[in-house]
């Protein structure tokens, strides 16, 4: 199972990078002093980004879990 703990760790990687990523973007919109309402769309444009590197981050440390208890 020693498979399922190494590419668990690596979906779990890319997930970290989206959400590291999405970090960013938002900071970025931050400095550049932007009204509320184009802040808030901006902030609304990373939303998938970051859900879906969550979403990613999750499933890799579950599978690395899961790797461990059958292994």
């Amino acid at each position: 199972m020693g498979w399922l703990i190494w590419s668990g760790a690596l979906v779990s990687v890319i997930g970290l990078l989206g959400l590291i990523l999405s970090i960013l973007r938002v900071a970025k919109a931050r400095k550049a002093n932007l009204s509320d309402e184009e802040l808030r769309d901006a902030v609304q444009k990373v939303m998938p980004l970051n859900m879906g590197a969550l979403f990613l981050s999750v499933i890799g440390l579950m599978m690395v879990i899961m790797g461990i208890f059958l292994g």
